[in-house]
């Protein structure tokens, strides 16, 4: 979920692309294969295509989320809300939504509970004990554990990026390291606990023994084949085997064991390095300079110059135990080094663990890791160590419609020291040259990721936009394939073979191709038009096989003519197969709509508001915070603040019901 402003990565010769190896395009290959398609389909536009999946009856596979507990979704229940420009939550008649936890809110530590001040003024010290900014990723944790409750519980929560246009009353004036440890304590995860009062409405719990806030300052553990490398070691940390803290948290996962997963995305923004940088540096988008975070130039642990192995111990996902606030979080390398939009869980019909996760940036790729060892029930403490050891690999689509998973193993086909990995630890740090060496598939910016909970190896992908494709020659420009300056993105489905997550082999097609209502482009049809949306990001099933939708249009492009009549940012639903999209909800004015986690009754819907007021450029001016946006307080006098929302139906019915 990149950031116009923050979040763009430019390589030393200026381009906004870090992958230049010449693996091909996916435009390229969807061309060719979806070119065939039209052969047989004659003259039919591609709106939202569906195949007989392989091993649609195959059984084993498991999602992380609760399955089949209720009855699968046959049809949508509620009627499109219709685009719009206001400064706050819109949702169905008949279904209430409200601000629960917004940035600054005390997370409920005992004896500690600072509240906010509207203007910014609170300390270093009191941001640690404090919601972070800008929610993203979110997932419901049911009290006690093990339990399907549905009333009490906690939630995990990750906090993207800061704002000092925002976060301090006189935005980046007067900077010095406190401003800087200040915007680290605003990022990295909240755990806060929930539950439903008397009356039936949801309240976070203050003082909570599990609330928990992890920064950039907590102390992580390592595990898997870089953990101690060379390539991991510090002056502070000459073993490689402890990292201090998470950044950059975008989307995230959920494992059947009870255990949350968040995914550093864009940590190459904060480091800098002046001077020639390495082609490890320059693969992953290390700067020379940058003036939105500011960090390294007063905390030296961000400038790659004097730790040149620091930003090495970043871009992972970390897995953390939401029960336990006293347990250490863990960086889990063999699940590999790259943009971590999320990490998806489900449960092979051997019983590994599969995690499915996207390279959120231009034209880099979709991975899967697969666990050595099984999953077990009965074995909580043993399941804690299943991301430690597998095979990673990363996606190749076919031009035939078929696809590959390659493995990223040392020793086996170009992954040698002879082409710069000594060891299984390298091939980790340097995951996307190791997938560059593969011939991976370039795509367009692979964001969430999920499986069908009713249609086991079914896989939905968000590819969420791409507007440098046509300036690369790559992409074809017609109706049945992914635009050049492609501003609207698509999803892509991919059916594992035999149903298998961890086979090797899968066949992939598109769900559907997102973009305006009244555009000429033939790729809309049927009720499409009734929820047409750009810039799909997030993505998540329900418990009655419903996938939502969520929208990531920047503020930037959400006011070019192309998205003119759009409206802010959205959620939509649809149940696959049934080319019925039906918008849900929208949001504040300059927000993005993210995280989406249900009870297991799937009647409360947690969602998170991401940057309400955000400029098109540049920080938020401190003296206007709220020029855009004063969502969800509503005082001229104060400043818009990023929110956890909870979504009930009135009549306590199920969502989307």
């Amino acid at each position: 979920m990149s950031k116009p402003f923050a979040c763009k990565i430019k390589d030393p010769n200026g381009e906004l692309v870090s992958n230049i190896s010449d693996n091909a395009a996916f435009s390229k290959v969807l061309d060719l294969a979806v070119s065939r398609r039209k052969l047989l389909q004659g003259s039919a536009a591609l709106g939202a295509v569906t195949f007989a999946p392989l091993g649609l009856l195959a059984s084993g596979a498991a999602s992380a989320q609760t399955a089949g507990k209720l009855p699968r979704a046959g049809r949508l229940g509620f009627k499109s809300v219709p685009f719009s420009t206001a400064d706050k939550v819109i949702v169905p008649k008949g279904y209430t939504a409200r601000a629960l936890y917004s940035w600054g809110d005390a997370v409920g530590i005992a004896g500690r509970m600072p509240a906010f001040k509207k203007d910014a003024s609170n300390t270093t010290a009191e941001q640690a004990l404090q919601a972070g900014m800008h929610h993203d990723g979110i997932a419901f944790f049911p009290l006690p554990a093990g339990s399907d409750n549905s009333n009490h519980g906690l939630l995990a929560m990750n906090h993207e990026y800061i704002d000092n246009g925002l976060l301090f009353p006189d935005g980046t004036a007067n900077w010095d390291l406190n401003k800087a440890r200040k915007g680290q304590n605003a990022m990295g995860v909240s755990v806060i606990e929930v539950k439903k009062d008397a009356a039936g409405q949801w309240q976070v719990v203050r003082p909570s023994n599990y609330a928990r806030r992890i920064t950039v300052q907590t102390p992580m553990s390592l595990s898997g084949a870089a953990r101690g490398h060379r390539l991991m070691q510090t002056r502070a940390d000459r073993r490689g085997e402890t990292v201090l803290g998470t950044m950059q948290n975008c989307a995230m996962g959920q494992t059947p064991w009870g255990t949350y997963l968040t995914c550093e995305e864009n940590w190459s923004d904060i480091f800098t390095k002046q001077g020639e940088q390495t082609a490890l540096e320059k693969r992953y988008g290390i700067m020379k300079t940058e003036d939105t975070y500011r960090w390294s130039t007063v905390d030296e642990r961000f400038d790659a110059a004097k730790n040149p192995n620091e930003p090495n111990r970043f871009g992972w996902v970390v897995e953390i135990d939401p029960y336990r606030p006293d347990s250490r979080p863990v960086k889990h390398t063999a699940l590999g080094r790259f943009k971590h939009e999320g990490a998806n869980v489900v449960i092979a019909p051997s019983g590994q663990v599969v995690v499915y996760m996207g390279d959120d940036q231009k034209f880099e790729y979709i991975y899967k890791f697969v666990s050595k060892n099984t999953y077990n029930p009965a074995n909580r403490a043993a399941n804690m160590q299943l991301l430690s050891e597998g095979v990673l690999y990363v996606a190749r689509f076919d031009e035939d419609g078929s696809g590959q998973w390659l493995p990223l193993i040392h020793g086996e086909g170009k992954l040698t020291a002879a082409n710069g990995f000594a060891d299984q630890g390298e091939v980790l740090v340097k995951t996307r040259m190791a997938a560059d060496v593969l011939g991976a598939t370039k795509m367009d910016r692979p964001e969430w990721i999920d499986c069908d909970p009713y249609v086991s190896g079914s896989v939905y992908c968000t590819l969420t936009n791409n507007n440098d494709r046509g300036k690369e020659g790559k992409a074809p420009t017609d109706a049945a394939n992914p635009r050049a300056n492609n501003l609207f993105g698509h999803i892509i489905h991919w059916q594992e073979n035999a149903g298998d997550a961890a086979a090797h082999t899968f066949r992939w097609d598109i769900l559907v191709m997102a973009g305006r209502p009244d555009t000429d482009d033939k790729n809309h049809q049927g009720s499409m038009k009734d929820a047409a949306f750009g810039s799909p990001d997030g993505l998540r099933f329900d418990h009655r096989g419903v996938l939502w939708i969520q929208t990531d249009v920047s503020t930037s492009t959400l006011n070019m003519k192309e998205y003119q009549g759009m409206g802010n940012n959205q959620m939509v639903a649809t149940i696959p197969g049934s080319n019925e999209y039906r918008r849900f909800l929208t949001g504040p004015a300059g927000c993005e709509i993210t995280g989406i986690a249900f009870t297991t009754d799937n009647k409360t819907l947690f969602i998170n508001i991401q940057h309400p007021g955000e400029p098109s450029k540049g920080d938020t001016d401190p003296l206007h915070p709220t020029a855009i946006s004063s969502w969800p307080d509503h005082d001229p006098n104060g400043r818009p603040r990023a929110a956890t929302v909870v979504i009930t139906k009135d009549n306590g019915d199920v969502i989307g019901s």
